[in-house]
């Protein structure tokens, strides 16, 4: 479906300033949510919000409907009265310009069991109403997935807990060892769900915030899902896998611009012929929590509708594989009889092949254009802007690319003479003359990373496609939103005609 001419700010909860060590949904998310108003932006993008596993990255979670629980605001749990004032009065010190991981898990663990003791405790009938509704109107997912963490966790110490390590009778989930350990770790299971209920409650609250002050959330929902997640081990049937559970083939991309032996992401691959049989209902049920959480969902991997790369899981690199076709528009055709017209943005980046460009129009999604990739090569390049046609997305980066400071400052003289010459500037100013040509563009909708709206370098750099380890931990401090970035963004998104309009005062 096509979009209005708007513009927005693509940052993800984690880098939001927090005295708790990572970014949550607390007091500066919905100072954030000012930030766009006053800055007249009309959208808000977000990184997949899961339960992040391997490496902390949101695209490998242990759940596509679950919410991360280390997004959860202490503070807002004070508020609400599921802990007690004292329980956040000393807090130890967290490095405030990125995530340490390791320590603010242990350290939110701690206070969120001590929240659940807190709720069995002193919980208001209301209160305890609430999660017995949430528990029961999300039991599709909820319960395998609360069971698939508790079991996780008791065999943490044995391939980290990875689910087809477990017992046999659990890993396959003979009905006797799903009640024996449902009821071993009921108390556990009832904590994950708890959680679970905190998550959904503080961020449909902040998403409802943003909602009534003319803010749509663009939410991400990656393709596929991380083999080490409820939703394989709940759904076996639906992936290729091995006798002991192990993936048969995995996902990933080819050698590419980022990587001479490609993506080896390691996802169990669909069985799209089985998904087919009962309509799609998993991806049914997964869209409908996507879109509960979002307004506009970006498919991360678009292509791998269309075709996916297919690699067998014993290749140690992404070099050797072939090419699958994918469901491909009897998916979204089935997506649009069930769900109706869905607001999607389709990342079409990487190897794009005529088929996944008529996939793309024939449901009128807008693609992806990523200035960054413009320069230096063909002067015809489909991403600079004198090529765009109005449906599309223009990015000035996005997770995956470094800041536009740091790809300038490694880009060769060839790129960056490329760059000034047709943004007819010296460079000087590189984040918003790239920022600028974003937003003057064709591009119906126009999306600047909160990095380059703070003018920073490759430190600031949240994902490096490919490597692992140390990403995803980029965070800024109050002060470094400020008031001039809120004016000069303001500006440029009224001088090109993507500011809403304002309602007119009754008379």
């Amino acid at each position: 479906m096509r979009f209005p001419r708007a513009a927005g700010v693509l940052v993800h909860p984690t880098s939001f300033p927090s005295r708790f060590g990572i970014g949550d949904f607390g007091e500066q998310a919905y100072r954030f949510i000012d930030f766009l108003v006053d800055s007249r932006q009309s959208l808000w993008q977000v990184l997949p919000l899961g339960p992040t596993g391997y490496a902390d990255s949101p695209y490998q979670c242990f759940s596509a409907f679950a919410g991360s629980p280390l997004l959860i605001s202490p503070d807002k749990l004070v508020d609400d009265g599921y802990l007690p004032a004292t329980a956040v009065q000393s807090v130890p010190y967290f490095p405030t310009h990125a995530v340490d991981y390791g320590e603010v898990i242990d350290y939110k663990n701690a206070l969120y069991q001590q929240a659940f003791t807190h709720f069995q405790e002193h919980g208001s009938p209301e209160q305890v109403a609430a999660f017995d509704k949430f528990c029961a109107d999300n039991d599709f997912w909820l319960s395998d997935f609360a069971l698939f963490m508790a079991v996780k966790n008791y065999h943490k110490d044995v391939s980290g807990g990875v689910w087809n390590t477990w017992p046999e009778d659990i890993a396959q989930r003979q009905p006797e060892a799903i009640a024996a350990w449902s009821h071993q770790l009921a108390d556990e299971i009832a904590q994950h769900k708890f959680l679970q209920f905190l998550f959904f409650a503080q961020w449909l609250a902040l998403k409802q915030y943003a909602n009534e002050r003319g803010i749509k959330v663009i939410g991400d929902i990656p393709i596929f899902v991380a083999f080490d997640s409820a939703d394989v081990w709940a759904n076996p049937d639906l992936f290729f896998l091995k006798e002991d559970g192990s993936p048969e083939f995995i996902a990933g991309v080819p050698p590419d611009y980022f990587s001479e032996t490609g993506q080896r992401w390691g996802n169990p691959l669909y069985r799209w012929e089985k998904m087919k049989a009962s309509g799609y209902a998993w991806w049914v049920k997964r869209l409908e929590m996507t879109f509960l959480q979002a307004d506009i969902v970006r498919i991360d991997h678009f292509r791998g509708f269309e075709a996916y790369w297919e690699i067998p899981a014993a290749e140690p690199t992404a070099v050797i594989g072939q090419w699958v076709k994918g469901p491909a528009a009897d998916f979204f055709r089935a997506m649009k009889d069930q769900l109706g017209v869905l607001p999607i943005i389709a990342e079409d980046l990487g190897v794009i092949t005529p088929e996944v460009v008529a996939l793309r129009d024939e449901f009128d999604f807008p693609g992806m254009k990523i200035l960054q990739f413009g320069f230096g090569g063909e002067r015809n390049s489909s991403f600079l802007p004198h090529t765009f046609d109005q449906n599309c997305v223009v990015y000035t980066g996005t997770h995956d690319n470094d800041t536009v400071i740091g790809w300038y400052n490694s880009a060769t003289e060839e790129e960056r003479d490329h760059f000034r010459r047709y943004l007819a500037v010296d460079g000087h100013d590189v984040a918003w003359d790239m920022i600028r040509l974003a937003f003057m563009s064709v591009g119906d909708t126009a999306v600047a990373t909160m990095q380059d709206l703070m003018r920073l370098g490759t430190e600031a750099r949240m994902n490096f496609p490919g490597k692992v380890g140390g990403y995803w931990r980029w965070r800024y401090t109050p002060e470094m939103l400020n008031g001039q970035i809120t004016h000069h963004l303001r500006a440029l998104t009224e001088m090109y005609g993507r500011a809403p309009e304002q309602e007119l005062p009754d008379v």
